[in-house]
């Protein structure tokens, strides 16, 4: 497969941003836009919480186009920040205790009254990977075939083990605090576009969101651009890790579209078990057990990345990404994901502060 045939891809990423003298989180992201006023673009925007900015690669075949994209954003809001005194870290979740400001919106604003500590705790930071496809017809057949792999990608990506001060023994506790939003996590088969528009339309009527932008679906079809988005993972501080992650996830799409094109069904897994199979990959992350979603039992983590790899490979193998993925997936097999690597720092200094650091520092090394 040549480059142009590939399929595009571009990543979304929630960073946090935090005060270099104290390492708490700080309301920054005013500053950090004053501060890049005249470079900014559409790839960097403000999030739910000033505590958070994202910034978006642009669309492209290549995944090293992809990650010298956001290296590139990463560099230019580190040094940005370091002006101001403050930081930013690609971490799920912040390590210590936070308090949170909401960004001035309506919108926001109207969140807040309805959804009270939901809204007020959202302060979690995710990736999310945009996947082009020919049409929302192909993009529900794709999100009703990759639904029983998205736990995967949560155990991959895991890089949220704290909240407030605390270990909450989990790999992504990111997962637990956005699972409180009323249509997140797993859903049920659409079936075709119909039955996508007609289920979002019910949850519109329902009076539970405000709007189509809280269909915070674990894959759906954007609103903005000809994809489908897949939002499970955790924003991962190494940016190999989150390459590789993305690329797996376009392989995941890929695969879809060739099934369905070949009129294989997607598997008809219960949302009851999808259910429990996110909480064992937020749970463990690739420590322990995660659902095989073929054999419908709980197998070890290398056996399920195995062969989620053996039935991606004629994907993986024509976008030219199969070496790539395979080395940053063994890597996190052997050494840990994010949540495992903090836990690491932690253990060695005994102090969130110093982990809050080491983020920083890894999150763009370059500019630090």
């Amino acid at each position: 497969m040549t480059t142009s045939q590939r399929r595009r891809l571009g990543v979304e990423e929630e960073l946090l941003v935090f005060d270099r003298q104290t390492w708490q989180t700080a309301p920054g992201f005013d500053a950090l836009a004053e501060e890049t006023s005249g470079r900014r673009s559409e790839s960097v925007e403000h999030e739910l919480k000033q505590e958070q900015v994202e910034i978006a690669s642009a669309p492209y075949h290549d995944l090293d186009d992809v990650a010298s994209d956001l290296s590139r954003w990463r560099s230019m809001l580190q040094r940005a920040a370091q002006v101001r005194g403050l930081a930013v870290a690609a971490s799920a979740t912040a390590p210590v205790r936070t308090r949170t400001t909401r960004t001035s919106n309506p919108r926001y604003r109207r969140m807040s009254q309805r959804f009270g500590l939901i809204e007020n705790q959202q302060l979690t930071c995710g990736m999310h990977v945009h996947v082009a496809v020919q049409s929302a017809a192909e993009g529900v057949a794709v999100i009703d075939r990759i639904r029983p792999w998205l736990p995967l990608l949560v155990a991959l990506s895991g890089n949220s083990p704290y909240w407030q001060g605390q270990d909450t023994a989990h790999s992504s506790y990111r997962t637990v605090v956005w699972g409180q939003w009323p249509t997140s996590g797993p859903t049920e088969l659409f079936g075709d576009i119909d039955g996508y528009r007609a289920a979002v339309t019910d949850l519109l009527a329902s009076g539970s969101i405000l709007d189509e932008g809280m269909v915070y679906f674990g894959a759906r079809l954007s609103r903005n651009y000809p994809t489908v988005e897949i939002r499970v993972a955790d924003v991962c501080t190494d940016l190999s890790h989150a390459v590789a992650i993305a690329g797996l996830a376009r392989a995941m799409a890929d695969t879809a579209r060739a099934d369905a094109a070949r009129g294989i069904a997607p598997l008809a897994i219960r949302v009851d078990l999808l259910q429990a199979a996110m909480w064992s990959a937020a749970r463990f992350g690739v420590s322990d057990t995660l659902l095989d979603p073929v054999l419908r039992r709980a197998r070890a983590a290398a056996d399920v990345v195995d062969n989620a790899l053996d039935a991606l490979r004629p994907a993986l193998k024509a976008n030219g990404d199969l070496e790539r993925i395979e080395t940053a997936l063994g890597e996190i097999l052997r050494e840990g994901n994010g949540a495992d690597r903090q836990r690491a720092v932690m253990r060695e200094v005994d102090q969130l502060e110093a982990v809050v650091e080491d983020l920083a520092r890894r999150t763009a090394p370059e500019a630090v």
